[in-house]
């Protein structure tokens, strides 16, 4: 593996992740839910709204990675891989729409029509036992993370990375702690200055917390819903394996295309030594989509063009002009 590469992540990881943090929201949510109808808290009742919606989420992200997981046919001859990316753009949306929205509009009722908060001994140990759960769920997909980072940095990785369902639960578990410590803030400094417009407030800033991860994760799907390519040091790795098996062959172009999480499409158009016979190229042709999908286990297809790299400029010459 290239140096600086990400190690890709199983399927399988990444379901372990999501079912860890589907069964720890699941609980989690039904809690919040008993606390924040039996004290009256917004910033509760925001926490349970925001635990239900993550639990939904990491059941569609399931869904997504089952549908992902189907083999090509006649009308999807690449298959369904990119499916995982609907999904996760669909769980984006969720967030914002419901989750960010409600938090949102709970606490302006709140702040409207502030009342006080019953028994506000259940909601911090309910809080404090969810932010367990949570910093639980939060470890298990963070190490897988961080697995798959490899040498890159967190931000470099997020933005390079090709399966969402793992930086989605990261996303959503970093969010739900912090919102568990706005919420205890919200609902302790109310009880404690008396001022009952807190908790409002508390559930307000959950809304914009949600809200901004929201929008993050809307942006990473975008473009792997539009089509990204493979990573820079996947593409160069591959260009150095062309370069390094046979001085016969030079690269004209390679373009490479993600059809999911785990599955990347190369095609390249290659300019072969002219003394080379039909029997040659094709061996070569075998050597070296081979060696491509050796190296790099996430590379399920391979198209090799035959093209004089004259020949190759005219065309891309005509495809460019005005």
């Amino acid at each position: 593996m290239p140096e600086g590469n990400a190690d890709p992540m199983s399927a399988s990881s990444a379901k372990h992740v999501v079912i860890a943090a589907l069964i720890g929201n699941s609980l989690i949510a039904v809690t919040k839910f008993g606390a924040a109808v039996y004290t009256g808290s917004s910033a509760m009742m925001s926490e349970g709204i925001h635990s239900l919606v993550d639990t939904t989420n990491q059941a569609l992200l399931l869904y997504g990675i089952k549908r992902s997981a189907r083999p090509a046919d006649d009308m999807h001859p690449f298959g369904y891989g990119r499916e995982i990316y609907f999904w996760a753009f669909v769980v984006a949306v969720l967030i914002f729409a419901v989750g960010a929205g409600v938090s949102i509009y709970e606490g302006v009722s709140k702040l409207a029509h502030p009342t006080p908060v019953e028994n506000a001994f259940v909601n911090y140990i309910v809080l404090g036992l969810a932010f367990v759960f949570e910093a639980c769920a939060w470890w298990v997909a963070f190490r897988e993370f961080n697995r798959m980072k490899g040498t890159l940095s967190y931000f470099k990785a997020i933005r390079v990375s090709k399966d969402p369902a793992v930086f989605t639960v990261l996303f959503e578990d970093t969010a739900a702690m912090l919102g568990i410590v706005v919420a205890f803030t919200g609902i302790w400094f109310g009880q404690l200055t008396g001022q009952l417009w807190m908790d409002g407030a508390a559930s307000v800033v959950i809304g914009f917390i949600l809200a901004i991860v929201a929008a993050i994760l809307a942006i990473e799907c975008k473009g792997l819903l539009i089509g990204e390519g493979a990573t820079e040091a996947v593409v160069t790795n591959i260009r150095a394996l062309v370069r390094e098996h046979s001085a016969d062959a030079t690269v004209n172009e390679l373009l490479t295309l993600q059809m999911g999480a785990q599955d990347v499409l190369v095609t390249m158009s290659l300019d072969f030594d002219s003394g080379l016979t039909s029997d040659d190229v094709e061996q070569l042709v075998s050597e070296l989509e081979d060696k491509i999908k050796t190296a790099h286990e996430e590379v399920t297809r391979v198209f090799i063009e035959a093209q004089s790299f004259a020949g190759h400029s005219r065309r891309k010459q005509q495809l460019e002009a005005p």
